[in-house]
């Protein structure tokens, strides 16, 4: 798989739902594809991740990686 880089533009911890935004497109993501398991991320962090196929052939973010964040 290949990494990408973004910014996170959305992101709603009680619901656990955000957006990656990378190259003008939105990546949707849920709170579990946060790798370092803390399931929180600041809004305007830039984050590296893979481009992945969910159900229904929706293309979500996983394997975010915070650039201010270990693991």
């Amino acid at each position: 798989m290949t990494e990408c880089s973004g910014v996170i533009a959305t992101f709603d911890a009680a619901k656990g739902l955000g957006i990656v935004m990378a190259d003008q497109q939105a990546f949707p993501f849920h709170a579990t594809a946060i790798a370092n398991g803390t399931r929180q991320i600041a809004l305007g962090d830039t984050v590296t991740f893979v481009i992945r196929f969910a159900a229904g052939g929706r293309v979500e973010a996983g394997n975010i990686r915070s650039s201010r964040q270990p693991g």
